[in-house]
């Protein structure tokens, strides 16, 4: 965390200086807004938070509940999830209170005694593999929490308008705020009354019935499976041994997918209730939790639960359902969107997987940087056409994705052939769940004609994979990629060649050209008066050891000067060490060119470009046609 460039902080160095509409924010709801948030779940929270960066935008989020969330129903957070925690300034903090799922375990019937079950498997889980992020359970609330508490101390200071709720909109073919959106009040004195905020774009957050949705005549297409599952959140005592083990437990008389929560004791537990017959009207919905308990204890034998205590509990339908559009202009080419959705407004699939809240989370983070840039003027509003063209066929691989592993989960014990298919396909698509498989096709935001050999590492439309460095300024290992922040700022990672700084080379010749040229982006796109690195973040990694390099003699470009004091910036240069997870540097676990490599990371953390160092002119013509010139 770096903090003091603005001048000494004795605080909390999380709480960043009000700016802009956050110095002075309204209370009540303004008439006019440049975006109004509909609903506070995943999604909304998230876009709120990144949103808060900037502070100049007029951002707005209601909600008709009461207040904050107190007991939410997702609870897996996959490792992107706590990537992206840690863009927000809070996954070590999460890490700390959530269960940390370390193996998942595989139950089926004794062959000897098929009434009974017995361990048939045990997985190392697969984040251990794939990422330095661990894949968690918390309460959903918590990580509403914390978004809240990021939009609430970033500069704009968002925080939600509570007890109002969605009634209606129209968008107007004119107008700085097109979107005339109608509410009402919830609660309190006010209650039924209604109010019109007029806004220049509206992103509904509002859930599977989503009112945001019906509103721009969008369809959510898509049935429910007729098979039903109880879920609980329970304290219990037992004498079953991996009760705080993930597990998959296959019996006769149905299955469970437990999954211990955090706090050491509870336990979320999904149990199979069989097939819904025709006409049952959604009456197994009413199914009381007595009976689903009565079902787990079945499908546990020869163990068994005493539930002392059930926090929450439900019974769904398991369904797959994806809007055709996720905005409302997605079918009218040229014609500029206004309305978004997001989350489970636009994709609702079965619970066992893990994936509804985190697949939430991403449609936020891509939402919310495009639209601060465009209201900022950084870029054109043709830009927030990729949202849906990007959102929509990973929800689609989702839906996919948990079709078919909700098809597993439901099996019948004569139906598998292989004890340890299950074990073995939870492994081999790892990658999906775990947040890692989204890959977003060329645009004006993805090059389409980059040098990805060299590169092999960061592949194009990927999220931008960290690996350890270490910092020169101090010799401390770190990882590269947790260094950026969700600021709304683009990423630059520039590769040196294999000289030393203070040598002439391509890199020296790189840093000198985004220095002095009128034709870089940094001269092109940074507003006057604003920080050097106030749009763009730009780091460079040497070969050689740390000891071997003279930050002194780094050039300008890497060691920028700061804040109304004009600090340099020690925390931009690093140099390649061997890995602690692969004992190589970063240039050989990447794939990296030794020639040099300029890497650029959009500001939801996805690889956007890759140029060799010499291919200035292709990097400008890139920006040139991703944003706009600074006014």
């Amino acid at each position: 965390m770096q903090f003091h460039h603005h001048g000494y902080v004795s605080g909390d160095p999380r709480v960043q200086p009000a700016a802009g509409i956050g110095r002075d924010r309204p209370v009540d709801l303004p008439e006019e807004v440049d975006v109004l948030i509909v609903g506070s779940g995943p999604a909304g929270t998230l876009l709120a938070a990144q949103l808060a960066q900037y502070p100049d935008v007029s951002t707005r989020i209601v909600e008709r509940r009461s207040g904050r969330l107190e007991l939410g129903q997702a609870d897996g957070i996959q490792p992107r999830s706590v990537e992206t925690f840690q863009a927000f300034g809070f996954a070590e903090r999460i890490i700390a209170e959530a269960y940390n799922i370390a193996w998942m375990n595989f139950w089926g019937p004794d062959p000897d005694d098929p009434s009974r079950i017995i361990r048939t498997a045990r997985t190392e889980d697969y984040a251990f593999k794939i990422s330095e992020f661990p894949h968690l359970i918390v309460n959903q609330a918590r990580v509403l929490d914390y978004f809240a508490e990021a939009a609430a101390l970033a500069p704009g200071r968002i925080v939600p308008d509570y007890g109002i709720e969605f009634a209606g909109l129209t968008v107007h073919a004119e107008g700085k705020h097109p979107v005339e959106v109608r509410l009402r009040r919830t609660e309190g004195d006010r209650a039924g009354e209604e109010l019109t905020v007029r806004a220049t774009y509206v992103v509904g957050s509002d859930g599977a019935r989503s009112g945001v949705r019906e509103a721009i005549g969008r369809t959510h297409i898509g049935a429910s499976a007729a098979h039903a599952w109880g879920v609980m959140d329970v304290l219990v005592n037992t004498d079953f041994p991996d009760w705080r083990t993930k597990c998959a437990i296959n019996a006769e008389a149905g299955n469970i997918l437990l999954i211990p929560r955090e706090g050491g004791y509870l336990c979320r537990v999904y149990v199979d209730l069989g097939e819904v017959p025709p006409g049952d009207n959604r009456q197994v919905r009413s199914t009381p939790v007595e009976a689903v308990i009565d079902r787990a204890n079945a499908i546990l034998h020869p163990y068994a639960i005493d539930v002392k205590q059930v926090a929450w509990s439900s019974v769904y339908e398991v369904g797959h359902r994806v809007t055709d559009h996720f905005d409302d202009a997605a079918d009218e080419p040229g014609r500029e969107p206004h309305v978004f959705l997001t989350g489970d407004a636009c994709h609702t699939h079965s619970a066992k997987a893990g994936q509804g809240m985190n697949v939430s989370m991403q449609d936020g983070f891509n939402l919310g940087w495009k639209l601060g840039s465009v209201l900022t003027g950084r870029s054109p509003a043709s830009l927030l056409t990729t949202y849906s063209a990007e959102r929509q066929p990973v929800a689609q691989e989702l839906i996919d994705f948990d079709r078919e592993w909700s098809s597993l989960m439901a099996r019948k014990p004569e139906e598998i052939s292989d004890p340890q298919d299950l074990a073995t396909y939870y492994l081999a698509t790892a990658e999906f769940p775990s947040g890692f498989m989204t890959r977003y096709a060329p645009s004006s935001i993805i090059a389409g004609a980059a040098r990805q050999e060299l590169a092999e590492g960061f592949p194009l439309g990927k999220r931008f994979a960290s690996s350890e460095v270490v910092l020169v300024a101090d010799g401390n290992r770190v990882h590269l990629g947790h260094h950026a922040r969700a600021d709304g700022r683009w990423r630059i990672y520039v590769f040196a060649d294999r000289a030393v700084p203070g040598e002439d080379s391509p890199v020296s010749a790189w840093a000198q050209w985004w220095t002095d040229a009128a034709a870089s982006p940094l001269a092109t796109f940074t507003p006057a008066g604003a920080d050097v690195d106030a749009v763009f973040d730009v780091k460079v990694v040497y070969q050689q050891p740390h000891e071997e390099v003279d930050v002194t003699r780094v050039p300008d470009a890497f060691r920028p000067r700061t804040g109304p004091l004009g600090l340099t910036d020690w925390e931009k240069v690093f140099a390649a060490a061997p890995s602690a997870w692969t004992s190589t540097d970063i240039f050989e676990e990447r794939g990296l060119s030794r020639d040099g490599v300029v890497v650029v990371v959009r500001p939801d953390q996805y690889v956007a470009h890759i140029l060799p160092l010499d291919a200035t002119d292709e990097l400008a013509e890139f920006f040139a046609g991703t944003m706009l010139p600074a006014r």
